[in-house]
């Protein structure tokens, strides 16, 4: 194989070729230009030839075109050919007016264009180098073809053709050799393109578009290099799984922008507190791995899971609003056959960090994946369970601790599965939050509820009734509206309902929360905060929020009677709520202890076993009934029922 000439090679060849043309040039200009007397008929003669030629340029178009069609092959696309007549007339005027007396440069700055043209259509693929460069022939020899006839008639001497013939022929050479140095250059800026898009699908195809991280592809083939290389060696490998927390809210709330900035920031956080030798990947919307290896995994992999949640906390910017993102991470480590494996394990160790409650880290352990079976049996079957009628709710009183009667009556969602019996709230609830089928769920109980308290009203049960309402329904503005339509189509009082939110839901966009609890504010609902002392909401955060009620959690109500500082911690709860003229509301009471302490310290209302555990619907009419009779009003002095939230 002959070797390909280098660049210098090619740079020389190329002077070369540029000294040959123009000594031809002006070996042809000699023969025309500066002739002594004897040769100034034969100058005469070539102008006379170059004024005929011009004249006859649709001539030498014409003839060359039937030269190519009789050829056979066709030269391209219509756009081709419209170049090729264009250029074609184009050089014929242009050697025209050089044997006419013009400068053989002028000669070559216009047949640049020409050159250029042929030389690019060839690189490019739009016409065949060998098809050009035979259209050229066929241009010479026409334009020969017409010189001939023009002498003839004109009775130009031969020696006069022939010159005339030459400069013809040293425009074609120089067109050809400047076609062939543009098809060169243009292959190679194609070559050099056609390298660079490769390199760029092939980034693509391995990376995630929008924060330039591994994708799965990709990371799973390191992975699988790290898992061999472990094995060899001996040495330890780990893999850690770890998800965004309800990234949907966030995208649902913001915007998808927001989002994606979220997501920018959070890799860059992740990617700082990660050795260079660890493997970092983007593997779904807010799904995200890390692959350590011996170097990482001196302390353990546990504590490269504290670093990444401590490297969150901060909270993040969307827009001109603050956002608390927090993650589930679940870690894999040990000896496994591939890095797939490794991975599988990771996952199910992550889903359980969310199971668990979220925002934490979870080692998988082998009794993990029955219970992933056992999980991802459950999401199927409460996938089915709105539609079999499988939910029905049950109703916890609600009491007036300074009348010692019930005021209202808190809906509580249960699950009777056909094989399982009824699932405890604690097993699907968490679930329904994870796979945003809450929502769904939410509605439902929000329409029962408010048709239960409107029915009971309309029997002379002065009761309220309270709704849960899930951090992922707050999120979303359609939150209002279903408010709205519950109440309008069931026909219970606004003023009957109220909404309880955890701390945790309400400071979780506290903006965008305020100003929809604002508006469910305006229909005459009211709003309570539920679990209130387990969250971290403040003096300050209470009064951003349109709060009615505050239900304080059962945690602070069993250190009433375990020891001093729980009967000082409720005073203070309960005359916070008094100074900010909101009620409060004592959660799982339990002991008779624990009511007496709530009453002497003035706890407006309460609920709790010592009461009634949650009722079924059926039931709560009886129970009412039971419990006047028990417990009559003093004869002396009868007071009038409260609403909740009054």
């Amino acid at each position: 194989m002959t070797p390909r000439p280098t660049k210098l090679a090619t740079r020389q060849d190329r002077a070369r070729a540029r000294r040959g043309h123009a000594q031809a040039i002006d070996d042809v200009s000699g023969l025309a230009t500066g002739a002594p007397p004897s040769a100034r008929t034969s100058q005469d003669d070539i102008r006379r030839l170059g004024e005929a030629l011009r004249a006859r340029c649709d001539v030498v178009l014409a003839q060359t075109v039937a030269r190519a069609s009789s050829s056979g092959a066709p030269l391209g696309p219509p756009f081709v050919r419209d170049s090729f007549e264009r250029i074609c007339l184009l050089a014929t005027m242009t050697v025209a007016d050089w044997m006419s007396g013009g400068r053989p440069e002028e000669g070559l700055d216009a047949g640049r264009e020409a050159w250029h043209i042929f030389g690019q259509l060839a690189a490019q693929r739009a016409a065949a180098l060998h098809e050009v460069t035979k259209r050229c022939l066929f241009w010479r020899d026409s334009v020969a073809a017409v010189l001939r006839d023009s002498a003839d008639e004109l009775e130009i001497s031969k020696q006069a053709l022939l010159q005339a013939r030459a400069m013809v022929q040293v425009t074609l050479d120089v067109t050809l050799v400047k076609m062939c140095e543009v098809f060169e250059s243009e292959r190679q800026r194609t070559d050099d393109e056609l390298a660079h898009r490769q390199e760029e699908l092939a980034f693509m195809a391995t990376h995630d578009a929008l924060t330039g991280l591994p994708n799965r592809t990709l990371i799973m083939d390191r992975g699988e290099q790290m898992v061999v290389r472990a094995q060899r060696q001996q040495n330890p490998v780990a893999a850690l799984s770890i998800d965004i927390d309800n990234f949907k809210g966030i995208n649902d709330s913001f915007g998808h922008a927001a989002g994606d900035e979220i997501l920018r920031a959070f890799t860059r956080r992740l990617d700082g507190v990660l050795r260079g030798s660890d493997g970092l990947a983007r593997v779904g919307g807010d799904e995200f791995v890390v692959i350590a290896d011996e170097l990482s995994l001196t302390a353990g992999p546990e504590l490269i899971a504290e670093r990444l949640l401590e490297a969150i906390k901060e909270p993040f910017c969307a827009g001109d609003t603050s956002v608390t993102v927090t993650a589930s991470i679940g870690i894999a480590t040990g000896t496994h056959a591939s890095v797939e494996e490794l991975l599988h394990d990771a996952d199910i160790a992550m889903d359980r960090a969310k199971w668990d409650g979220k925002n934490r880290y979870v080692t998988f352990e082998s009794g993990m994946q029955d219970a992933a079976q056992t999980h991802m049996e459950l999401e199927t079957d409460l996938r089915q369970a709105l539609a079999n009628d499988e939910f029905f709710l049950a109703y916890q009183p609600t009491f007036d601790l300074h009348e010692m009667h019930p005021k209202g009556m808190e809906a509580l969602i249960r699950w009777r599965h056909p094989r399982r019996g009824i699932v405890q709230p604690g097993d699907f609830i968490p679930l329904l939050e994870e796979t945003g089928m809450i929502n769904e769920i939410g509605r439902w109980v929000m329409r029962k509820a408010c048709e239960q308290g409107a029915r009971w009203r309309a029997m002379g049960h002065d009761l309220g009734i309270a709704v849960n309402v899930s951090a992922r329904q707050l999120d979303a503005d359609d939150l209002v509206e279903e408010v709205r339509s519950a109440l309008a189509d069931s026909g219970l009082a606004p003023s009957s309902l109220t909404l309880e939110i955890t701390e945790t839901a309400l400071m979780r966009n506290a903006e965008d929360t305020a100003r929809r609890l604002g508006t469910i504010k305006q229909l005459g609902v009211h709003i309570a905060i539920d679990d209130f002392g387990t969250g971290y909401s403040s003096l300050a955060h209470l009064q951003q929020f349109p709060v009615d009620s505050l239900k304080i959690d059962r945690s602070f109500i069993a250190q009433l009677t375990a020891n001093p500082e729980g009967e000082t911690l409720m005073r203070t709860l309960v005359q916070l709520g008094k100074a900010l003229s909101i009620e409060t509301l004592a959660e799982g009471i339990e002991q008779e202890r624990e009511l007496t302490l709530l009453r002497e310290q003035q706890c407006d209302s309460g609920q709790g076993f010592l009461f009634a555990r949650p009722l079924d619907a059926n039931d709560v009419e009886g129970f009412l009934r039971e419990w006047d009779a028990a417990h009559p009003p003093p004869a002396s002095a009868p007071a009038p029922l409260r609403e909740i939230g009054a």
